[in-house]
């Protein structure tokens, strides 16, 4: 994939997800979600955190070096000012000039950057579905979102299953769109 074409990707996925931080009531950030673990709050703070690690991983830094810096809640007293500033940050360091062609040292080993941001799109798409229904906003994935979801974890569904990050695949009608199919794969009912 060209270099500005994952970079748009990315940045439509962001913008998918800060567009429903930016609908949250004030009566909603205890709300719950998709992800059964999760209030809306949760939800945010786990998007939040994931783009604060962004930075120091496209820099070369380890997990184990961060250690747990950000662990808990990140988002204090004005959360959709927290996300907005970490979702910039993230995005301005998979722009640096190279940045995709370098290598992050993940949990879960090396990879490279491109793919890292391609991950982080997927989980920002997803998740946008599941903060969407968390505050009964408009959950209608962009089409073209939909369909490279798809792309990217359909390849993946044995591995992704057997991770425990998402429940199991729920059954979709053979015909199924692509935000249907993408949402069934992780464990979702549309």
């Amino acid at each position: 994939m060209a270099e500005n074409e994952t970079l748009a990707l990315h940045a439509a996925a962001l913008d998918q997800f800060t567009r429903h931080v930016h609908q949250v009531g004030p009566d909603q950030w205890g709300a719950a979600t998709p992800c059964t673990e999760w209030s809306v709050r949760d939800l945010v703070n786990h998007m939040t955190v994931e783009q604060l690690w962004v930075p120091p991983l496209l820099s070369g830094d380890r997990v184990e070096g961060v250690g747990d810096e950000y662990g808990g809640d990140q988002l204090g007293d004005d959360p959709v000012e927290v996300w907005d500033g970490a979702s910039a940050e993230a995005r301005a360091a998979f722009a640096e000039p190279l940045a995709l062609a370098r290598t992050v040292h993940l949990s879960y080993g090396d990879s490279s950057a491109e793919s890292y941001c391609l991950e982080m799109a997927v989980d920002a798409i997803v998740h946008s579905w599941d903060l969407a229904r968390g505050i009964e906003a408009d959950d209608v994935l962009p089409a073209e979102l939909a369909e490279f979801a798809l792309a990217q974890v359909e390849p993946q569904t044995r591995m992704l299953a057997a991770s425990g990050l998402f429940a199991a695949p729920v059954p979709v009608p053979p015909d199924a769109d692509a935000q249907t199919r993408l949402l069934g794969l992780t464990g979702r009912r549309a």
